[in-house]
């Protein structure tokens, strides 16, 4: 059973009410960001990773600290049976890597982090981040708004993952993306992103083969489209009443 028809509209109510939280906060600068705090860091550094390659893998020290500034990351945990669950799909703006910053000493990563999309990364040193924490009181602030954010996700991940059934699993799934990287328009919400089946495939523990089937079967029932490897889902709410 999928629950994202109440989930779809507490997604959004959860976004807005994060924004609010992001624009309201007085003792911030108006025009501080994240992007801006992680720029303004001794040791940041700037790179481009191209789709499906590896960002860290579980065990690597966490020495940096990660910003998106374009593109979708995956985090996944990778377990001992070798099975790969995803935990959170980031967007734009989305902090990740910052594990030693809350333990308080060097760590290693817990995580596999992959591009899902090609992605441009904004880096620092953990310790440079600690330091600007300690420095500014609102620095910190802002980081942890950044991983309440961060939290959402991963709670998302795991609702989506839970549904056995795999048409109910990818209707959740594309749920989410509408909600993180939809833009509304004239026909419905495009997922800006590209996706390759076999993307989809792999954040949602499924195999191309049967993506294809069931993305082919949303298109018939007139659910969806897909153009370029860009999906518009119509009516977001009809998609998550179809799997209630």
């Amino acid at each position: 059973m999928v629950t994202s028809y109440r989930g779809f509209t507490r997604f959004n109510q959860q976004r807005n009410s994060q924004m609010a939280v992001n624009s309201s906060s007085s003792s911030l600068p108006p025009s501080k960001t994240l992007l801006d705090v992680i720029k303004s860091l001794d040791g940041v550094s700037t790179e481009i990773v191209d789709r499906s390659k590896t960002i860290f893998f579980p065990g690597d020290p966490a020495e940096r600290v990660y910003l998106i500034r374009r593109g979708a990351v995956r985090l996944s945990r990778v377990y001992e049976t070798g099975e790969e669950i995803t935990v959170a799909l980031l967007r734009e703006n989305s902090l990740f890597g910052v594990l030693s910053l809350l333990t308080g000493h060097r760590s290693d990563r817990f995580y596999h982090a992959v591009a899902f999309t090609r992605v441009e990364l904004v880096s620092a040193p953990a310790t440079s981040v600690r330091n600007a924490i300690e420095q500014d009181a609102s620095v910190g602030l802002l980081l942890l708004q950044g991983l309440s954010s961060r939290v959402l996700q991963t709670e998302t991940m795991i609702e989506t993952l839970t549904h056995r059934d795999m048409s109910s699993r990818l209707a959740s799934f594309l749920l989410v993306l509408c909600r993180d990287f939809g833009v509304p328009g004239e026909k419905g919400v495009t997922i800006d992103l590209r996706l390759s089946h076999q993307a989809i495939a792999e954040a949602i523990g499924s195999t191309r083969v049967t993506i294809t089937r069931l993305l082919g079967e949303l298109k018939s029932s007139s659910l969806l489209a897909i153009d370029r490897k860009k999906i518009t889902i119509f009516d977001p709410i009809a998609l998550a009443k179809r799997f209630n």
